[in-house]
Order: C-alpha cells, then structure tokens, then sequence
C-alpha cells in the first residue's frame, strides 16, 4: 500500500512509500479508500517529534472499502468523512465507526476532507462560549483552517462576528466568509467582546483578553503565533467575571465525532458553509506545500487528492 512516513533521511523528514501495512482494523472499525486528506498545523510539530516510522494523518474522506466487523457504521461504498487517529496519508485507513460521518453527494470529497479537525474545533470551541444569538464573538486566525468554519459557524449561530486578521491580505477573504468586521489590530474600536476564539496565541490572545466584556469568555484552542502569552491577574481588569479556557478537541467527546461530522457536511451540502481552502494539490506533491503550510505561505486548508 502507499502512504506517507516519517523518514529522517527524506526531504522534510517525509517520505512516500508503496511498501505500507495494510490496515488491520478493529471489531468496530471501518477501512476506508482515501480519496482525499488535510493538513492540520498541530501534525507539523509531530512530523518532528515522531521523525522515524511515524505514519501521519488524521483528516480523510473516501469510501468504505470493508464494514466494521461489528456492524456498526456505514456500509461498503458509502461516501464518508472521517477522524483516523494516524494513518490518513495513505491509499486506505481504518477509522472507528463513531468517527465516521456520511458526506452528501453534492459534497466533495475534498471539501470533506478539510472538516475533522479544524470543523470539530471550531464547532466545539464556539460551544463552549454558550448560546451566541445577538453575542459580540472574535476570532482570531479568521482565515485559516480553524477560523474559516468559526466565522461562519458563529454567523450562524447568530452572533455579530469580527475576525482579525495578520494582514490587509488577507482581509478580503474573511469578509467572504461572513464576518461582520475584519480588522489587522485590536486597538480601542474594537469590543468588547463576549467571546474571544484564539488560536493565535502570544500578545494577540493578551491584547484580545483585554477587550473581554464584563463576564466574558476566552477560548484558546492554539498558538499558531509559536508565542507563549503572559498573562496576570490584571489582563482582567476590564472583564469583572471573565474567564480563560483552554480547549482541546480530542479532550470533548470522541464518540460523537461521526455525529457531528454528518451534521457539518450537511451545512455544505445546503449551502450554509463554505469550505476555505488555500490549496488543492495531487497526494504526490505533500511534501513541497506542506512547506508552504509551515511556513504560513497558505490560507484556509491544504487537501491533498490520492490517486494511484
């Protein structure tokens, strides 16, 4: 079988090989036919950490090519996105049953693939600042991966959005996504807010606790910025009753990931969320844009279509 594994004398430390495991899926675990993965910032810091052997991949959408033994899930051909715990750079995956969601036609099977991780934070995340109708929501990274769904998952759930941005560049593109107000600073126009959505981290996610409303809620989620955030007791000076919160999607309920995928690829389908991604490439070419990904040379997601 073919797929991607760490391999420290490759470029990048990743290499595409024909010589895989085939997978040898539990009782309760579906094989899937990927016809398209995602990448996902937290897998570049485990391509190093787990430079040897490691066979990455989380994000895929494909076909069933064998039921789960147990008769949970989908049926051999169905179309599905699903949440791997590794593996899902490669021509077939076994993914528990319950990670598993169904992809409508009208639905791609690129589009698909960009929803586990990033769709699952954002949904989740959001979830976590309560009922949003008429809430004063930012979102930090409004372009990327993660901050594309929270824009117009939270649009949806009847919150006045405003997405930040890194640069005028980027800009144009979060207005299309539905925020209400794009801005590149947060200066003394901007809040407060109900909940801040960072996945940025560094003085960014200070600079947005400081624009918290009276009770409000910071979310982090991540630190693209590669910066930590110094933080006291005084960055809450303004928010009487605000909180910060760490959020962690495999840390929330795995076993309705399937759920939750179905009802994501349904917004698709009807039109109501709009995948953001940055780049479409043929598996073969992973290794020079996953470049361009680490080094923020991309917006939105990078899917990868797997051919022969």
């Amino acid at each position: 079988m073919r797929g991607y594994i760490t391999d420290p004398s490759a470029e990048l430390g990743l290499a595409l090989r024909d010589d895989l495991p085939e997978p040898s899926p539990k009782p309760d675990e579906c094989v899937i036919d990927v016809r398209a993965f995602a990448v996902n910032r937290g897998e570049m810091n485990l391509l190093q950490q787990r430079a040897n052997g490691w066979t990455p991949g989380q994000d895929v959408a494909g076909v069933v090519a064998r039921a789960a033994a147990d008769g949970s899930g989908p049926a051999v051909g169905a179309r599905v996105v699903g949440a791997a715990d590794l593996g899902g750079w490669s021509q077939r995956v076994n993914v528990p049953t319950d990670r598993v969601g169904m992809i409508p036609e009208q639905v791609s099977f690129a589009e698909a693939a960009a929803l586990p991780v990033a769709g699952l934070t954002a949904l989740r995340g959001l979830q976590m600042g309560g009922p949003l109708i008429g809430k004063q929501v930012l979102i930090t990274g409004a372009s990327g991966g993660v901050g594309s769904f929270a824009v117009q998952l939270a649009k949806i759930a009847g919150a006045h959005v405003t997405g930040h941005v890194s640069g005028e560049h980027r800009v144009e593109t979060a207005r299309a996504l539905g925020a209400d107000r794009v801005v590149t600073v947060l200066d003394e126009s901007t809040g407060p807010f109900d909940l801040v959505f960072d996945g940025v981290g560094g003085q960014l996610l200070v600079d947005a606790i400081h624009r918290l409303a009276e009770g409000g809620t910071a979310t982090a989620y991540g630190m693209a910025s590669g910066e930590r955030s110094s933080i006291a007791f005084g960055d809450f000076r303004n928010a009487p009753g605000g909180k910060l919160q760490g959020f962690g999607v495999y840390r929330t309920d795995v076993s309705t990931f399937g759920r939750d995928l179905s009802y994501l690829a349904d917004l698709i389908a009807a039109g109501r969320l709009h995948v953001h991604v940055g780049a479409t490439r043929d598996w073969s070419q992973a290794v020079a844009v996953i470049e361009q990904f680490r080094g923020h040379q991309t917006t939105g997601k990078v899917v990868f279509t797997v051919g022969g």
